[in-house]
């Protein structure tokens, strides 16, 4: 064995006390911590050496590398991007996933029985969004691969209805898709699914600051290009300003048209935690696939995200994923492989941190991350209506606030780029009716209406 190596075998607890004790600084600290990074780029990328120097010195070289450098993307004021944190009981679910360092897959018995977390995980989420048994689910890296593996199986399907197997013939011409403000990923996943993100039909919203779909214009739609079957992409919360579509509406379609329900519910799903909240999400549960991204809401590290397909479907999401050749013979659930019903065949034990969160706080404790994060948003959003200096630009649904400077002759980006130089606060920049923005989303379990104060100040002096 390579000496170095060996050494740190017989130093293992050593080097993990010292992680931790690097790792609790982090967290301690995070308040404190800057939200934006000054450094751009590195001066010198360094060379791999011949002669390794260890885990101890390799962690003394990255603190003092990089530690000062990493912005506090997880902490209380980082509201751009839909970001997240990480619980505690996340934390020690994502530190044990490693090492146990399982290849999630088969739930048979034989070798690793760790895929049986991952589907009590599932049942838990279900659960939590109070959503039917009838889905099957798992668990992917983030909302692009969950938006993939869906509308993987949803072009499957339409493949189906126009009588050929998309999986073994490849694409053919003819296949309809619908959305009116889909997110970036699902564009990307029909572009990675050789679709063609051009071939996307968008709809008109709802008339005003709205982002949902017209189901009047959908209809049209669909009579103008004679789609018999299609896809249909809505929203469970669109970027901009959290916007849900009429899932009553859409539900009522079904009865006159033959179509795919897709439901990107990224981070809109998690209204179901709330009964205050819930009615947003008023007959999801008869789509026929949706999209959750665990990293934001449920405050889980990156890489984890769950797709629920509906069970009927499973024999197509098996044609889509089979990881052989052969026809799949038999019920393919009395015979689970996960590597039969999601693009990856080797994969990290994704479900766990998930697993340990849900465990530790519970319905009420989401319930309470949920609401508070909402309370937050319209406190915040009350801040900027109240100060000539801002204008909210769409009502607040749910977790964000989409607003721009009152004066229409000063540059919002301009403003928002000094805003994150104060390192206090990160916010991100959009787009909204043609007009540029800025978003605030609030996902945090960290952020405290102290937090909202410290931000409001610093924009205050932005100014």
């Amino acid at each position: 064995m390579n000496k170095t190596l060996e050494k740190d075998k017989n130093q293992i607890a050593d080097l993990l006390k010292n992680a931790t004790k690097q790792a609790l600084d982090f967290i301690e600290n995070i308040d404190n911590r800057f939200t934006t990074s000054q450094q751009t780029a590195l001066k010198e990328i360094e060379k791999l050496a011949e002669q390794g120097v260890g885990t101890k010195q390799s962690l003394h070289d990255f603190i003092q590398k990089y530690d000062k450098i990493l912005v506090a993307s997880t902490g209380p004021r980082y509201w751009g991007f839909v970001t997240g944190g990480a619980t505690p009981a996340a934390l020690v679910g994502d530190w044990l996933a490693s090492v146990y360092d399982q290849n999630t897959q088969s739930i048979k018995g034989d070798g690793d029985i760790s895929a049986q977390i991952e589907f009590e995980t599932i049942a838990m989420l279900l659960d939590l969004f109070d959503l039917p048994k009838d889905f099957l689910g798992g668990f992917v890296t983030g909302a692009t691969m969950s938006n993939f593996t869906c509308l993987a199986v949803a072009r499957q399907w339409l493949g189906k209805q126009k009588g050929f197997d998309i999986a073994k013939e490849g694409m053919r011409t003819g296949l309809s898709f619908f959305s009116a403000t889909p997110h970036s990923s699902a564009i990307k996943s029909l572009s990675m699914l050789g679709v063609g993100s051009d071939n996307l039909v968008l709809v008109n919203t709802l008339d005003g600051s709205r982002e949902a779909i017209d189901i009047n214009n959908l209809e049209t739609q669909i009579q103008m290009i004679d789609a018999k079957e299609f896809i249909l992409i809505s929203s469970a919360g669109t970027v901009n300003t959290v916007d849900f579509d009429d899932f009553k509406a859409i539900a009522k379609l079904r009865e006159k048209h033959n179509f795919w329900w897709h439901i990107d519910a990224a981070f809109g799903g998690f209204a179901a935690c709330s009964p205050k909240l819930n009615g947003l999400l008023e007959g999801w549960q008869d789509a026929d696939s949706i999209t959750i991204d665990c990293h934001k809401w449920l405050n889980v590290p990156y890489e984890s995200a769950i797709y629920f397909i509906k069970e009927k479907h499973k024999l197509l999401q098996v044609a889509t994923f089979q990881n052989s050749n052969a026809p799949y013979l038999g019920d393919p659930l009395k015979n689970f492989n996960y590597l039969n019903f999601l693009p990856e065949n080797s994969r990290r034990l994704r479900a766990l941190p998930a697993w340990f969160t849900l465990k530790a706080y519970g319905k009420e404790g989401y319930r309470e991350i949920v609401e508070r994060n909402v309370e937050l948003t319209n406190s915040f959003a009350k801040l900027i209506n109240n100060h000539e200096a801002f204008k909210v630009l769409a009502p607040i649904h749910l977790n964000t606030v989409c607003f721009t400077l009152s004066d229409e002759n000063k540059d919002s980006g301009e403003f928002l780029s000094r805003l994150n130089k104060t390192r206090i606060v990160f916010m991100s920049p959009t787009v909204f009716a043609g007009r540029k923005a800025i978003r605030a989303a609030f996902v945090n379990w960290r952020t405290t209406q102290k937090d909202i104060e410290l931000a409001f100040v610093a924009m205050l002096k932005s100014l």
